[in-house]
């Protein structure tokens, strides 16, 4: 396993940016980042305050936690770091004069990472000299809690820059995914697109609330999910025959019209407007942070759940211990 650098950077701190900060620090890195927002400073600071309490709540140690230095632009941020990480919005221009910034001022050996939820990297690197160590590192909120991150590869990273890249990312207690084709959304992202085209057609012809789908996820299928994916409950589902006759029992089922997913319907006033208000009510006066630490806690919870059995995400929690010495 590749040993941390000793120090990162993150341009862009909102917050897939400042949780980006949050995990790096607590796994010793000192971190530089550079975001022109004045609310930069307290994002950072509020993150990094959940994390820390969510590490503590899983029996990790906070006793290292890295520096954060806030800069006052992108190459003073990066002139320093071995492993870069791009927060920026999802905007392709904003993207690409970041990435320029950020490539000529990195050292030579520097991983320059984007957190894009789905551009492809060859459509980023465009503006990059150096693009061979460019890699999309696609995580999930909240990045120090949850271990996902996807790695694509773009037509001129180096096969270097991706096995660096995937050590480092372990170093971080992370399980990154190589997605060894480039593709818009990557892997994650097309799964929950499917499930969020199907949301919005059910409450756009009044089937169902925001909260009653939010249920149907959690307590059922979304129970399943956390601990082992679509295909092995799948072949559970299709007893001593496996997958094979889950297959010829449920197939044919697929060619009937039973959801919308190559279509969604018009994201009109009206549907806003009632997405909106129902989702006001289901928070029920919880605040943003409310829900966030709520969730946290909750993740905590199935995260030590999953370890006890050594199922899931839970090995991440396993392995970050012993990273921790």
């Amino acid at each position: 396993m590749a040993d941390l650098p000793q120090r990162g950077a993150v341009v862009g701190c909102g917050v897939i940016g400042a949780a980006w900060a949050a995990r790096m620090r607590l796994r010793g890195i000192d971190v530089s980042a550079y975001d022109p927002s004045p609310d930069a400073s307290k994002i950072l600071d509020d993150v990094l305050a959940d994390a820390v309490s969510a590490w503590n709540a899983l029996g990790l140690s906070t006793d290292h936690i890295g520096s954060l230095t806030l800069c006052a632009s992108i190459e003073e941020a990066v002139a320093h770091a071995g492993l870069i990480q791009e927060s920026v919005p999802e905007r392709l221009d904003i993207k690409h004069s970041t990435l320029a910034a950020i490539d000529a001022a990195a050292p030579a050996d520097a991983i320059i990472a984007s957190s894009t939820s789905g551009y492809k990297p060859t459509d980023l690197a465009t503006s990059m000299i150096r693009p061979e160590r460019l890699v999309v590192a696609h995580p999930f909120n909240p990045v120090y809690l949850l271990p996902l991150v996807e790695i694509v590869g773009g037509e001129q990273t180096s096969l270097g820059t991706i096995d660096r890249a995937m050590d480092t990312y372990r170093a971080l207690g992370m399980h990154p995914l190589h997605v060894r084709k480039e593709i818009d959304a990557f892997i994650a992202d097309r799964l929950l697109e499917a499930v969020w085209r199907e949301a919005l057609w059910l409450v756009n012809d009044g089937i169902a609330t925001t909260e009653e789908i939010d249920d149907a996820i959690r307590y059922g299928f979304g129970l399943r999910w956390a601990q082992m994916g679509t295909f092995e409950t799948y072949r559970i589902a299709g007893g001593e025959g496996g997958m094979r006759h889950f297959m010829e029992q449920f197939g044919p089922a697929l060619k009937w019209p039973w959801t919308k997913l190559m279509d969604t319907p018009e994201l009109t006033d009206e549907l806003i407007d009632t997405i909106a208000a129902q989702s006001d009510e289901q928070a029920a006066g919880r605040s943003i942070r409310d829900l966030a630490q709520e969730r946290d806690r909750n993740l905590v919870a199935i995260l030590r759940a999953l370890e006890s059995v050594d199922a899931g995400a839970g090995k991440t929690i396993t392995n970050l211990r012993a990273l921790q010495g």
